[in-house]
């Protein structure tokens, strides 16, 4: 396994160059994932970025996640975003990561 960080990977919805937080590659496999890391400590507007995330996410060049962590997340959105079946929280990162790459 290698990881990447700050991997240029097309544009966001409004041409601004997107850079993608980790890319985890599967040499072996040849089995690449993009990971978004968000963090909200207290309530906030950083939440409200996360769709815009998700939405950019289907236009990579290869398949991602959003990991969240933080008290900050309001529980509607936090109910939103998990029903995405795009964002995982950092303590189910290890698991999900398992299944991805079938470890």
């Amino acid at each position: 396994m290698k990881a990447e960080t700050e991997v240029k990977a097309a544009r966001r919805l409004w041409g601004q160059r997107r850079y993608i937080d980790v890319v985890i590659t599967d040499e072996k496999a040849g089995k690449r994932l993009g990971v978004e890391c968000k963090y909200q400590a207290t309530s906030g507007t950083a939440e409200e970025k996360i769709p815009a995330t998700i939405q950019d996410i289907a236009h990579w060049p290869i398949p991602g996640i959003v990991v969240i962590d933080g008290e900050g997340f309001s529980s509607n959105m936090q109910g939103y975003l998990i029903s995405t079946g795009k964002v995982v929280w950092y303590g189910e990162l290890e698991e999900w990561l398992r299944l991805y790459f079938g470890l």
